[in-house]
């Protein structure tokens, strides 16, 4: 049984930062000075990543708790996304900490998103502690980047007390921490980190001659208890097997403060959970201040709030959480193939794994809009979707996505408005004409330019949402992947007029059967190809990207006519170009607004919504028409 009695012993922090900043890496330092693990434990790099997208990509994607132990106290540490497509995630647990360690790159100083979640903690009266990371790192200039750090906290109107924040420096990699920016070196150890945050970071305010009361700020599931719900015990103590209010509320309007009661019932608190390291130590009791996983109420959901009888008619105010700005559709596979690599979903099932998701990803909105064959999903952006989409299919479903597409509004005068981002690049000198002009071509403005005399330039742009998008990989091509983009939602700006993404046309199959090295051998001097010989194809599936901007419909299966001359030598005298590798992201990017991505366990495939080219001949006939 693991019990902490005093709220003035714990610590409840998170660690934002902008993506790459190495929040995580910190952690596993942090792990290593505390003691967290046994001396022959075998811990791995990374530890607080523990999906295996999460490792394949290097990123952070949930929001994840752990604690350790030093000098007495109680640390609670929450590691958090560092993506904007993820930005639901750490809305929410900043709701459970009194204070941040804001983590800025030596070398890139803040960046988009780290504009963002310090505007969120801000927002919420946190004062955060600044650490300035990856000191030791070439091409480090850490006074420059406190100094536009502090610039910022100015800009988003950070209070004088927020603008007396604490600064260290150091290696999250390395595992050292300082104060004093000259003669920094590895034997300073975590200490001053840890001293800083006992220090700095108050204990939670909390009113223990209350009743029980807290809201939940995370989901997760589990297949043994259920829905579990984290949160922050905000006053009295919670036991297991006692009776809870679980009171469930809405705001008025949006952007009001007023809020109402929609529905509440009594429930019984099954098991009590706190984090002890990395693992979940089940409690009898939990006090207030410590942050808790309770299971045994089913419905729960985020932003609900659970209390003692006597508090129900007090119920805390709901979750705010920022409003998807892309969507797009899953769809059943009709495919010819559909079933063969996992299970063919239908739409009761896909719709039943969307909602299950939507109920734990404040971020993730469902609609039902009468389509018979498939769903509206919408989401924080291209790589919010993506990550979904790429957990379905492992988990053997099989389903078609359409292209995504940006969630306009409407402003008081009838104005038709859509979302934009503030977007960061780092590039080197050569490329920067054609990025900026590509990113011209996709009404994008230059807002600033800064050339650190390294050879590589800071650019900044304004850009409408659905400019970006199928633009990250056509960057990584037009820079030779030195370039490095990243972007943050800013608001709703008037619609910027059409913009031109993709202008090259698809090579589209006329038959199916096995892909041919005869064949494909031909298509190449056309177009580039998605397929390699023995690949099997169907009439309607894009094969490849033709040079040319309109359809090329082709043949990949076609076989060289039999003669009656033998070659012993012809098959082996085809070179074949190496097939373009379209993953689930670069696939979204590329499709079309009449084309879909395919996706199996095994395979990523693109093709038309309509296969039948006689179908889709006269479909495009009749739109012509109703234009």
């Amino acid at each position: 049984m693991t019990f902490v009695h005093e709220a003035s012993k714990i610590r409840n922090v998170a660690i934002i930062a902008h993506i790459d900043h190495g929040k995580t890496t910190l952690i596993d330092s942090i792990f290593r000075a505390a003691r967290t693990f046994r001396e022959n434990a075998r811990v791995e790099e990374r530890v607080m990543d523990g999906l295996s997208l999460e490792k394949e990509r290097g990123i952070t994607i949930k929001a994840k708790h752990c604690s350790v132990s030093w000098n007495g106290y109680k640390i609670n540490i929450v590691d958090t996304p560092g993506h904007a497509d993820f930005s639901g995630e750490v809305e929410r647990v900043l709701s459970m900490v009194d204070s941040v360690l804001l983590l800025v790159d030596a070398n890139e100083g803040p960046m988009p998103q780290t504009r963002y979640v310090l505007t969120r903690a801000l927002k919420l009266g946190l004062r955060p502690i600044v650490v300035v990371n990856k000191i030791d790192r070439p091409n480090a200039a850490p006074e420059t980047a406190l100094d536009r750090t502090f610039d910022l906290f100015i800009e988003l109107g950070a209070t004088d007390e927020q603008c007396e924040f604490p600064v260290l420096y150091g290696s999250g990699l390395d595992g050292w921490m300082t104060k004093e920016l000259r003669g920094s070196s590895e034997e300073h150890g975590m200490d001053e980190l840890f001293r800083t945050i006992i220090d700095f970071v108050p204990p939670p305010r909390v009113d223990e001659s209350l009743p029980f009361q807290m809201q939940a700020s995370a989901i997760t599931w589990s297949d043994y208890l259920g829905r579990i719900a984290c949160g922050r015990v905000r006053s009295g103590t919670l036991r297991k097997g006692g009776r809870i209010t679980v009171t469930r509320t809405r705001r008025k309007n949006p952007g009001s403060a007023d809020f109402e009661i929609v529905s509440q019932r009594e429930e019984t608190c099954a098991h009590i959970f706190v984090t002890e390291g990395l693992e979940r130590a089940e409690t009898e009791e939990a006090g207030a201040g410590e942050i808790v996983w309770v299971s045994g109420p089913d419905e729960i959901t985020l932003g609900d709030t659970l209390s003692a009888q006597s508090l129900s008619d007090s119920p805390l105010s709901p979750l705010d959480i920022e409003e998807p700005t892309v969507s797009m559709f899953f769809l059943v596979n009709t495919g010819p193939f559909a079933g063969e690599d996992g299970n063919a979903a239908t739409l009761r099932q896909i719709m039943n794994r969307l909602t299950r998701e939507a109920r734990v990803d404040p971020a993730l909105k469902v609609e039902d809009i009468g389509r018979p064959d498939g769903v509206k999903v919408s989401g924080r952006g291209e790589l919010h979707l993506g990550i979904l989409i790429e957990e379905m299919r492992r988990e053997g479903m099989e389903f078609c996505v359409s292209r995504p597409e940006v969630i306009t509004r409407t402003a008081p005068d009838g104005a038709l408005l859509e979302p934009v981002e503030e977007l960061a690049i780092d590039v080197p000198g050569e490329y920067q004409g054609i990025v900026i002009q590509k990113i011209a071509l996709r009404k994008g403005n230059l807002k600033n330019m800064e050339n650190g005399g390294t050879g590589v330039l800071k650019l900044r742009f304004q850009i409408p949402t659905r400019g970006l998008i199928g633009y990250r990989g056509e960057f990584l091509t037009d820079t030779r992947g030195l370039g490095i983009l990243s972007s943050r939602v800013t608001g709703y700006e008037p619609w910027a007029g059409e913009i031109t993404s993709r202008t090259r046309g698809s090579m589209v199959s006329m038959d199916s059967g096995i892909a041919t090295s005869y064949s494909l051998e031909n298509l190449q001097e056309r177009g580039t190809l998605f397929i390699e010989p023995g690949d099997k194809i169907y009439c309607g599936m894009i094969v490849g990207e033709s040079s040319k901007t309109k359809d090329l419909p082709c043949n990949p299966a076609k076989r060289k006519q039999q003669t009656n001359h033998r070659s012993a030598t012809k098959d082996a005298t085809i070179v074949l170009d190496v097939p373009r590798q379209m993953t689930i992201e670069s696939s979204l990017e590329w499709i079309e607004d009449d084309e879909l991505v395919e996706i199996t366990p095994k395979s990523v495939r693109l093709r038309k919504n309509i296969l039948d080219p006689n179908e889709r001949r006269r479909a495009e006939n009749r739109g012509n028409a109703a234009a």
